[in-house]
């Protein structure tokens, strides 16, 4: 086998999430407006403090946080189709891997609350406190692959967001992008790969997929 790692984005590409935040971040806009387009598109991928520095006065940051925190203990997380069974064969394989999400902690104590035994198939999980650099900078996608002592260049990136996309191939990993949060169209360019969804992927496929 060879010496392979996995990272994965968490929303978008292993819970199904992605809709329920751009309504969210949809209603903070219209309480906030920021007066740029597609707002909650454009954030997407990026951590809650580049969220909040970026296009939030600062006076209102804390009433931003108690509205996500909020939202986030009252949101079901959903697994998709596929997942656990790709996970699985990853422990089978003895391939190490990591999450790296803009997700704070409060949040992921949430999701292994609705999830007991989800956090045990990953060997390290980055969240934004872990990083100083939002996405689409590598830096979370290059700390994940250290943390399961690997080669960024030879591990598999999993993501759906454009800034998640780009930090994966900013990393030099092998990037595997579905298309749960864009069309392939949109995202086919930024990716090494494209799937739909983890139905019926396994690990003999994802070691097929090579860097052009």
């Amino acid at each position: 086998m060879e010496k392979v790692g996995v990272l994965f984005d968490l929303d978008g590409v292993l819970i199904d999430s992605e809709g329920l935040y751009t309504e969210f971040w949809e209603d903070i806009e219209k309480i906030y407006p920021t007066g740029v387009d597609n707002f909650a598109y454009v954030i997407k991928g990026n951590a809650l403090f580049k969220i909040l520095n970026t296009y939030f006065d600062k006076s209102i940051h804390q009433d931003i946080i108690n509205r996500v925190h909020d939202f986030e203990n009252n949101i079901i997380y959903p697994i998709y189709d596929g997942v656990i069974n790709f996970l699985t064969q990853l422990k089978e394989y003895n391939i190490p891997t990591a999450i790296v999400t803009s997700s704070d902690n409060v949040k992921m104590e949430s999701l292994y609350h609705q999830h007991p035994g989800f956090k045990d198939f990953f060997d390290a999980i980055i969240t934004g406190s872990d990083v100083t650099k939002s996405k689409p900078d590598p830096q979370g996608y290059l700390i994940a692959a250290k943390a399961i002592n690997r080669n960024p260049v030879d591990c598999y990136v999993f993501e759906d967001s454009i800034q998640g996309l780009e930090a994966g191939m900013a990393s030099g990993a092998t990037v595997i992008g579905l298309t749960t949060s864009n069309p392939s169209e949109k995202i086919k360019e930024k990716a090494h790969e494209l799937i739909d969804n983890f139905i019926g992927f396994n690990v003999e496929t994802m070691l097929s997929i090579k860097r052009c």
